[in-house]
């Protein structure tokens, strides 16, 4: 059971907060910590609220050690200045999952407030598989260290990086990453269909496909280029497939622009 993060206030309840409420629970955080301010909660919240004992838009107030969770959308962070400055302390820690948001634009929002955390999980946070990269303002303490680790290591993987001006760059990879993957599946089963296999079959294998290959991912210390060639035999089928798919690199030039693409938007959310 994870404690010592102490009492925990998430501002945003969509698909990002939700997904990190959902791995905090799992990992082991005490409901009863969790406040979820979600001025408009749809139904999956509310009963997500009755059955697991978090509390659904309570009382704010101030609390020793507390984090202040982010997970609203950038253009609407000023809302939060007031609630904010209302249950600061001088131990609290905020902690933005804000796509675009500088330490120095939270410093703006959160004045008064010395401990901030940059952070950018992914979906998968909600499954405890997530990838959370993240940067912490100078005055953070051990103390506020250690509670950005155990609420953001909880729902996954933890990247700290060194560098604010590198998240914008991670948000497009391993950010939006999810979603790239999700349309890969999504393609891979259209072509299964076009080459005549029954949709329903050809979603199923699609499926598995890229989920079993992510988890052997995940497993093996082996690259993704070493694992790629494991299952490339000289002259095979697979061979055949990977010179349509690896052609004239457009395949590696079409995700640079994607992420790139998904790196200047989060740039341009900060305003």
């Amino acid at each position: 059971m994870i404690e010592s993060a102490g009492p925990v206030i998430l501002f945003g309840g969509g698909r990002m907060g939700s997904a990190l409420l959902r791995g905090w629970i799992e990992a082991g955080v005490p409901a009863g910590h969790i406040t979820v301010i979600e001025p408009k909660p749809g139904p999956d919240l509310v009963t997500s609220s009755t059955a697991a004992g978090f509390v659904l838009n309570g009382r704010l107030r101030s609390r020793p050690r507390q984090s202040i969770v982010l997970a609203v959308k950038p253009q609407k962070s000023s809302e939060l200045t007031a609630d904010i400055q209302s249950i600061a302390a001088d131990d609290t820690l905020v902690i933005s999952i804000m796509a675009g948001k500088t330490i120095s634009d939270l410093r703006r929002l959160c004045p008064g407030i010395r401990a901030v955390v940059r952070a950018m999980p992914n979906l998968p946070a909600a499954v405890g598989r997530g990838m959370t990269v993240a940067c912490a303002d100078p005055n953070c303490t051990q103390e506020h260290l250690q509670a950005a680790r155990q609420l953001l290591g909880s729902t996954g993987r933890l990247e700290w990086l060194n560098d604010e001006a590198l998240i914008d760059a991670a948000t497009g990879v391993s950010g939006s990453g999810p979603a790239y993957l999700f349309y890969i599946a999504d393609c891979l089963a259209r072509a299964g269909v076009a080459a005549g296999l029954p949709g329903d079959v050809a979603e199923r294998l699609a499926r598995a496909t890229v989920s079993g290959a992510g988890e052997l991912l995940h497993a093996s210390s082996k690259s993704a280029a070493e694992l790629r060639n494991d299952v490339t035999s000289p002259a095979g089928t697979t061979e055949a497939g990977l010179k349509v798919l690896m052609k004239d690199d457009l395949l590696q030039a079409m995700l640079t622009g994607t992420v790139e693409a998904a790196m200047r938007r989060a740039r341009e959310l900060a305003g």
